[in-house]
């Protein structure tokens, strides 16, 4: 069924940023159309980013704790690992809050329409539903589109034993030997929870230090302590092959420490994130897009289309769910 939308406000994308956005909105008196391509509200930080990885960082910290009161004298004993009950109690948390917010939609007369969509002209907006193409005629618009995990190029194709934070959030099994390429945030998190679950953590990072945007003086102590738990942490050092073998992962390094090739049961690339402003067809809507595919904003958060805005992740570094959220609220 195909239809045509009015609305003051077109907010394309329900991470915090975007719903943020949608609810303040229409708080104001605004009809407002949220678009989201996903089933379920909440973007990457609530469905597949901050709020899973959290839910598992929890249960790491929980069986880091128990080892850690051996030296006082109170032994648990060695934890056992059900992974569909694991994945259970992450999907659980996931759907509480992404159907809160739902409701919150619903509460505040805010159209929700779900679809992958794109822009037809500086006022209008097509969203492509399971029935049917909904043609959304706005008087503002507000970009939250995202990103999505960068994909090293020259990997072999479609292997399951090469995941993204998407996929390792899945915890499909636990590897002995997990390689983790990227030693920034997410890869950091990830290892964390696989490391808590009895994997041999390496980390690769090819700057000269882990989670380079953070305060150094931060950062030090955590390397002090992962490197006493880990297989290995290597700076400076890049991968540059991966050969995809039936007892494991051939991976191939180079840098100026970098180790010999190595056999991975599986391999996290978390290399970093690419906005989704190619996705939605900005460039039809007049949006100035910049040579790394962010979109440029003042301190409104407008665009160079004095009635479009962009948020989150679309406008660069850093990729934060608080900073999105933030302002979704300017």
């Amino acid at each position: 069924m195909n239809e045509e939308v009015q609305a003051d406000l077109v907010v394309l994308g329900a991470g915090p940023g975007g719903y943020t956005a949608a609810f303040r909105a229409a708080d104001l008196g605004k009809t407002v159309v949220l678009v989201e391509q996903h089933a379920s509200l909440g973007g990457v930080c609530l469905n597949v980013g901050c709020i899973p990885s959290k839910t598992f960082l929890h249960m790491a910290e929980v069986i880091d704790s128990a080892k850690e009161l051996r030296g006082a004298g109170i032994d648990f004993g060695e934890p056992r690992f059900d992974l569909e009950a694991i994945r259970a109690r992450k999907n659980a948390v996931v759907k509480t809050l992404t159907r809160g917010l739902s409701g919150l939609a619903r509460q505040r007369g805010v159209r929700v329409l779900t679809g992958v969509g794109s822009f037809e002209s500086p006022n209008r907006f097509s969203v492509q539903k399971d029935d049917g193409v909904a043609s959304v005629v706005f008087e503002s618009a507000i970009i939250a589109a995202g990103s999505r995990a960068t994909a090293l190029p020259g990997l072999p194709d479609r292997d399951p034993r090469i995941m993204d934070s998407t996929a390792a959030l899945e915890l499909e099994a636990i590897p002995e030997r997990l390689l983790v390429i990227g030693g920034g945030i997410i890869g950091l998190e990830m290892a964390t929870v696989y490391a808590a679950l009895g994997s041999e953590i390496t980390v690769v990072e090819l700057l000269g230090s882990l989670m380079a945007e953070a305060d150094p003086e931060l950062v030090r102590p955590l390397e002090e302590r992962i490197r006493k738990r880990y297989a290995a942490v290597y700076l400076e050092t890049r991968v540059t092959g991966i050969e995809a073998q039936a007892e494991g992962l051939r991976v191939s390094f180079a840098g100026s420490d970098a180790p010999p090739s190595g056999l991975f049961d599986r391999v996290l690339v978390a290399v970093g994130r690419t906005p989704n402003c190619a996705q939605i067809g900005a460039e039809r809507a007049g949006v100035r897009v910049d040579e790394r595919g962010f979109i440029p904003v003042d301190e409104r958060r407008r665009t160079n289309v004095p009635h479009i805005f962009a948020i989150g992740d679309v406008t660069g570094p850093p990729l934060l769910a608080h900073k999105a959220a933030h302002e979704g609220k300017i």
